[in-house]
């Protein structure tokens, strides 16, 4: 009888990562961003993995890491069980189409001389994506309405010409283009309208229930990776201070750092309606608010 074959390695694993900044030749101090992490993407199915933590916490520094723009000082960041240092040309070149980003601020990737088809011709080129320019029409045009835009309303137009919704839906189509296997999403609604969040969750979420594509949810938010996660993953000062089933993390918190987040949540009063008057900090009472007041307001208004 042969003998069974080896499991396959993980589609993406962080195993036992350290960073360490300063404490070289001309610094003494040293600030540890990411203390012993360790995180597995498995191939199937598709998951989204949120990793919480406030400013400081590790969270950008260990996207940093997974993406290949910075080197751990100790452990491993491994692509299908290569160590991302070890990576050919030709690998990195896979790994490249494969992990894809989306990044907090829906304006600061764009090039303002650039129209917005800029960002999803490129990668059509560069990646060889399409046979033609009717066919990179297409894909483009397929992608826009994949997350809720019509091209001939979004294509041809300038970054500040659309809104910080309409930018960030871009760069997910963006994504969808490539057909990666994980995305990173480093705080993809934090600077967006709260009426447009609710959408952009939504195009995530859609990645990978239609497209099958697994995402690591970068965020300060916990109520937003309740929402959308099949795993939270609790940083403080570059520590996992705990880890498993959003019901549980959100209903049993054990540590008491995610108690602090958790009741750091604004809920709603049941008991106060609609146009009720509420006092400011000087104790007089503030104008009620109704619903003709906020009628005419524009979420995109500056």
């Amino acid at each position: 009888m042969s003998a069974s074959a080896a499991p396959a390695a993980p589609l993406l694993e962080l195993r036992n990562v350290s960073k360490v900044y300063g404490g070289g030749l001309f610094s003494k101090s040293s600030n540890t961003a990411l203390q012993d992490f360790s995180l597995v993407i498995d191939h199937q199915p598709p998951t989204i993995t949120a990793v919480v933590g406030e400013s400081g916490s590790g969270k950008t520094t260990m996207s940093r890491l997974l993406l290949g723009l910075e080197e751990p000082t100790t452990g491993a960041v491994l692509y299908g069980g290569k160590d991302l240092r070890r990576c050919s040309r030709e690998e990195w070149r896979t790994v490249r189409r494969d992990l894809q980003a989306i990044f907090q601020d829906p304006f600061g990737v764009y090039n303002a001389f650039y129209k917005v088809d800029h960002v999803l011709t490129i990668p059509i080129a560069k990646f060889k994506l399409a046979t033609s320019r009717e066919d990179a029409r297409r894909q483009i045009d397929a992608a826009l309405r994949a997350v809720g835009l019509r091209p001939e309303e979004t294509l041809g137009r300038y970054p500040h010409q659309l809104s910080g919704g309409q930018r960030q839906r871009i760069m997910v189509a963006r994504t969808l283009l490539l057909r990666p296997k994980i995305i990173v999403a480093d705080e993809p609604v934090s600077m967006i309208d709260a009426s447009l969040r609710v959408t952009v969750l939504g195009n995530l979420l859609q990645l990978k229930e239609q497209y099958g594509i697994s995402l690591i949810y970068i965020t300060h938010d916990l109520a937003t990776a309740y929402q959308i996660s099949d795993r939270i993953i609790v940083l403080n000062r570059g520590e996992i201070v705990e880890a498993g089933d959003p019901e549980q993390i959100v209903k049993n918190p054990q540590h008491p750092y995610t108690k602090l987040l958790i009741g750091s949540i604004p809920l709603p009063d049941p008991k106060r309606r609609w146009g009720d008057t509420i006092e400011d900090d000087t104790g007089a009472l503030a104008e009620p608010v109704s619903a003709a007041h906020t009628a005419h307001l524009d979420p995109d208004d500056p």
